[in-house]
């Protein structure tokens, strides 16, 4: 079994490699393996085109793409401990959208929250707040509601409830933050820069191994209350870090990258299936790599299937996601959902 995962993770790392490779060689203009390790390796000088291509826009969205793929694998993984199903992720129980509609309150209506002009730093905080609103809201619902298909439904309808707000203030806005605005929420890896590029792993990076640093809380979960209390977890203290960890992961994505369906469901199914494991300890670096795996291959199909127009990169994640929630509602139950 060992043997097993190490063969696993040697081919998601060179499946990961390979497309790192190609997200910098192809889109409008394709650039050679060559001479890409030209540039890597310095032979190529700054200002040429290759180099500026690959350094300023190809590399930051690379590395974007990873990050966020990651960070959202690992929120999805939390979020299906956390509610002990695997058929929830921060797309689905309506997270992201909370993000989308704190992050719409800056963007649209021009709400600083005290910060004097929009920062990095500020659209993370809003997408924070949206995040943690709503997971509060699935929070005291679940307390009396034991039902999952009833707290999907919920999380669907308060992600409406988060799109109607946001309609709202498109329709006061200003044409050209509409214009921006519209671009940011149909979810894409483009545009970032290094600076933005860096905070989004400052996020990612400590929030991931602190997730990882409570695999032995996270594994107890899984066998219930019951059993994580008697093996000495601090049940209470371990949800409020579930939450709060899930909550940062999605709204540092969502911040920079705007709403991405679906992989924070279908990474750690994927992976689950692949280990034939529930132990986080394994689970989690999996979600990592796998997340930036998909992030990355879905976002080589958005710019280059009908290149050199760009599709929107949560219509290829929705396109493959959606099915597999479809699957993992009705599998096993003769095309009832399971309540």
């Amino acid at each position: 079994m060992k043997n097993r995962n190490v063969l696993i993770f040697a081919a998601f790392g060179i499946l990961l490699f390979a497309f790192i490779i190609l997200n910098i060689g192809f889109g409008s203009s394709s650039i050679s393996v060559t001479d890409i390790f030209r540039v890597f390796a310095g032979r190529e000088g700054a200002d040429s085109g290759n180099a500026l291509i690959i350094t300023r826009i190809r590399m930051p969205r690379t590395f974007a793409a990873i990050a966020g793929g990651a960070a959202l694998a690992v929120a999805g993984f939390l979020l299906q401990t956390f509610f002990n199903n695997p058929v929830v992720d921060p797309y689905i129980l309506g997270i992201s959208s909370g993000s989308m509609f704190f992050v719409a309150l800056v963007i649209l209506g021009g709400w600083t929250f005290g910060f004097r002009r929009v920062t990095p730093a500020l659209l993370v905080l809003a997408a924070f707040t949206g995040a943690l609103l709503v997971m509060c809201v699935l929070l005291f619902v679940a307390r009396r509601i034991k039902s999952v298909v009833t707290l999907l439904v919920i999380g669907v309808m308060t992600g409406f409830i988060a799109g109607g707000g946001t309609s709202i203030l498109s329709s006061f806005a200003e044409k050209e933050r509409i214009v921006n605005f519209s671009r940011w929420s149909m979810g894409s890896f483009a545009g970032l820069a290094w600076p933005q590029v860096r905070i989004l792993y400052a996020i990612v990076i400590p929030f991931c191994a602190a997730a990882l640093l409570m695999a032995k809380s996270l594994n107890a979960l899984n066998m219930g209350e019951s059993y994580a209390q008697s093996m000495g977890i601090n049940v209470k203290l371990s949800r409020i870090l579930i939450i709060l960890f899930s909550s940062v992961l999605t709204a540092g994505t969502v911040a920079f990258t705007g709403p991405v369906s679906f992989i924070g469901l279908a990474v750690p199914h994927i992976c689950r299936t692949l280990f034939h494991t529930t132990n986080s300890r394994i689970l989690i670096p999996a979600c990592l790599i796998c997340g930036g795996l998909l992030a990355l291959s879905c976002d080589f199909i958005a710019r280059n299937i009908i290149a050199p127009v760009e599709i929107p990169l949560g219509a290829v994640t929705a396109l493959g996601g959606a099915p597999l929630a479809v699957w993992l509602l009705t599998r096993g139950t003769g095309g009832k959902l399971n309540a």
